[in-house]
């Protein structure tokens, strides 16, 4: 009976771990995820020299108001709720990015802000991060990495709190957010779906990749602004992707250049840039 129980027990270890480096496992829940995203906050707050804080509640409160709370009111999103959504500016005009950490913290660089000129452009890049946090990218990730130490202790049942440990050996640089191609695309299809819901053309969260490629910022060869492709890879790739899900969505297809009443350009001049210093 030992025998036959031990056998059980190592192949649904296994089993676990196959399922695990494939992908298809996540061992925390969405408290796990939350816990584990304020301790994440909590250090990112504490490191100002890294992620500068930039004060402007009037800024932030209209990114959040117009663009940000109704890409979370759209009927795809799930952890409405439960996860606590909130936006944060980080002062570096150095850096074209944005990221999401777990349990629905998103930053947001002035960087980026700076370089793009439209709110449907900055709707698909929020949404894009939403969807980071909603499709439970960045644990799932640490599922596959801890997975085979982890998988061991809940198969022999034994579970010890280890969030602590994950948090520090993955912050130093931001590690989690290395996404792979599978979560990048998710995001993208996910940030669709969510502008559906809003006032933007859904088609929003490709307008970066196209302005960074025709200002020759990147190529076919995914060469080009450092610290985005670390975390964002083939821009190229998906731009083509996500003209073929607006084509099968039967929505036009536009450029980041257009000047259509959903794209909001002036707005986002008016709004955003115009308080950006």
């Amino acid at each position: 009976m030992k025998l036959k129980k031990r056998n059980k027990i190592i192949a649904g270890i296994l089993t676990l771990i196959i399922i695990a480096c494939t992908g298809g496992l996540n061992i925390y829940s969405d408290k796990d995820e939350v816990a584990m995203g304020q301790q994440f906050a909590e250090q990112i707050e504490s490191d100002n020299k890294t992620y500068p804080d930039y004060n402007d509640p009037v800024l932030e409160k209209y990114i959040e108001n117009n663009i940000f709370f109704p890409l979370l009111a759209s009927p795809a999103i799930q952890k409405r709720g439960v996860y606590k959504y909130d936006l944060t500016l980080i002062a570096n005009d150095t850096v074209l990015n944005a990221f999401a950490i777990p349990g629905g913290n998103v930053y947001l660089y002035t960087g980026l802000l700076k370089y793009l000129d439209s709110e449907a452009a900055l709707a698909g890049v929020l949404g894009h991060e939403i969807a980071h946090a909603e499709r439970r990218h960045a644990t799932q990730r640490i599922t596959r990495a801890y997975g085979l130490q982890f998988l061991v202790s809940i198969a022999l049942g034994n579970n010890p709190s280890q969030t602590t440990e994950v948090v520090a050996n993955l912050f130093s640089g931001l590690a989690l957010l290395a996404n792979s191609r599978s979560n990048e695309d998710e995001s993208d299809e996910y940030s669709i779906k969510y502008m559906q819901a809003t006032k933007y053309y859904p088609g929003g969260v490709k307008f970066f990749f196209e302005k960074m490629r025709d200002d020759g910022l990147v190529n076919s060869k995914g060469q080009g602004v450092g610290v985005f492709l670390s975390t964002h890879p083939d821009p190229i790739d998906r731009i083509k992707t996500t003209n073929e899900r607006l084509k099968a969505l039967k929505i036009p297809v536009k450029s980041w250049k257009s000047n259509d009443q959903d794209i909001y350009r002036d707005a986002y001049k008016n709004n955003i840039l115009s308080r950006l210093k």
